[in-house]
């Protein structure tokens, strides 16, 4: 009989060999934030998964907080990555690229000549962030984005949407976790806005569905999926009064939108609160599209998740960086190799695609 997870599923318009996604990792090899050769063969060697999700991927200039993140905002940019989706495609696996806008995550020497350190309000980061040029340095405060470029903001999720279509990507997953833009907008730890995008619940929730809402009626529901991590810490996020039914509400809407997937965060694995099923019953009772799990997930107990009914996919994430053939090792009970923290955001081949 043949495992839950190797059986394949409906996503949209596409039919996935298997209920295995490569999760998003950042890892910093796009030079000049382009793709390149090296990103081509690292994810065509991983085109086994039933879904790729590609890294956190900048529909803005203003969204490239890290070094060497690949944005996805022109031509030029949109041409690099139909190397990487057809390569993919050519060993019949499925992309989706996760636009992920960093916020008040990044620095001013990450960021090209002319773009900002944008958020909802002005609420500097803790801790420090690596610079190419200068090493380590301080988070600047952001400068806290008007109704205008709050807008202008929305529409190049939706103009970033498009060009990923047009390079061949098979949807787009919005990045709402791990305390990016998105979550930056959810979080009231954060969001300090009295206007219609903060304060109340719905009005936190705002920007998170309208980009969610343009995104999907711009390139459809079956192609727009969304990354969400209630009780996730990362970037001083944090759980809040009312969380849980502030997710609720949120899988809800989202729901209604049509969107193909939701996709729900758990660091639990990696030392972060563990998310409680409670709220994850709740946002896969509320959201009628396909429901992807995460967090620490092995073979066996993806397959009792997956036959229980907790979700519908599965995400694995760093065993894919050292594993690059994960689904033939899960499938066949192998062990597993352990990726080398030392080069998760180094540029060049090492830990990248010499495994």
């Amino acid at each position: 009989m043949t495992a839950r997870l190797f059986e394949p599923i409906q996503l949209g318009a596409v039919t996935l060999a298997n209920r295995v996604v490569m999760a998003p990792l950042t890892r910093s090899r796009a030079l000049g934030n382009l793709p390149n050769d090296l990103m081509v063969d690292y994810y065509a060697a991983r085109a086994d998964a039933g879904l790729i999700v590609t890294e956190g991927v900048s529909p803005s200039p203003n969204g490239l907080g890290y070094p060497r993140i690949p944005g996805l905002f022109n031509q030029e940019q949109a041409q690099a990555w139909k190397t990487v989706t057809d390569a993919v495609h050519q060993k019949h696996g499925h992309m989706f690229i996760q636009l992920m806008h960093t916020g008040r995550v990044g620095h001013m020497a990450n960021l090209p000549s002319g773009a900002r350190i944008l958020a909802p309000s002005a609420v500097q980061l803790s801790g420090k962030m690596w610079t190419d040029s200068y090493g380590l340095q301080d988070h600047p405060v952001p400068i806290e984005m008007s109704e205008g470029e709050i807008e202008s903001t929305l529409e190049e999720y939706v103009r970033s949407a498009e060009l990923a279509i047009q390079a061949g990507f098979d949807g787009v997953e919005l990045h709402a976790a791990n305390g990016y833009l998105i979550e930056q907008f959810l979080n009231p730890h954060v969001n300090r806005r009295t206007d219609q995008y903060g304060g109340t619940p719905e009005n936190r929730m705002r920007f998170a569905l309208e980009a969610a809402r343009r995104v999907s009626e711009r390139i459809g529901g079956a192609r727009t999926g969304m990354r969400v991590s209630p009780y996730g810490v990362f970037n001083d996020t944090g759980a809040f009064e009312g969380i849980e039914e502030f997710y609720a509400e949120l899988s809800r809407k989202l729901s209604q939108l049509g969107l193909v997937y939701i996709h729900v965060v758990d660091h639990g694995s990696m030392g972060a609160p563990q998310v409680p099923w409670s709220i994850k019953r709740t946002i896969r009772s509320n959201f009628t599209g396909l429901y992807i799990l995460s967090g620490g997930y092995t073979a066996e107990t993806a397959e009792r998740d997956l036959l229980d009914g907790k979700g519908d996919l599965v995400a694995f994430g760093r065993y894919f960086i050292a594993n690059p053939d994960l689904v033939r090792k899960l499938r066949a009970g192998r062990e597993l190799r352990l990726p080398d923290p030392a080069t998760f955001y180094t540029p060049g081949a090492a830990g990248y695609t010499d495994y």
